[in-house]
């Protein structure tokens, strides 16, 4: 009852797009590769997730030497109505991995 193959395992509070946001703030300059490993995705899935991502305005990859660089855009805010209005700097604040409450992936 509740072991690892049960039903109650199988869902998690955040998407794959908010992992791999979170895994971009938190290091801005990590390889796609790492990110899809943090997060348990292909690589492939990882890169259409940034794609998204970059498409809606989430974030900006900008190419620096042979590495890219990501940029989270200040004041992108949530896009499901219940949480319409808010911007996303807070849970990038909440899953920050540094005491300060920043991300070094944000620009202001």
């Amino acid at each position: 009852m509740g072991g690892e193959g049960s039903h109650h395992g199988s869902w998690t509070f955040l998407t794959s797009h908010a992992r791999v946001l979170l895994a971009l703030a938190r290091d801005p300059e990590v390889r796609l590769r790492e990110v899809a490993d943090t997060c348990v995705l292909t690589e492939r899935t990882v890169q259409a997730i940034v794609a998204d991502l970059e498409q809606d305005g989430y974030l900006t990859r900008v190419r620096e030497g042979r590495r890219n660089h990501y940029r989270i855009t200040p004041g992108a805010q949530f896009r499901h109505p219940a949480e319409a209005g808010r911007d996303i700097a807070g849970l990038l604040a909440l899953f920050a991995d540094n005491p300060h409450g920043t991300t070094t992936g944000f620009r202001r």
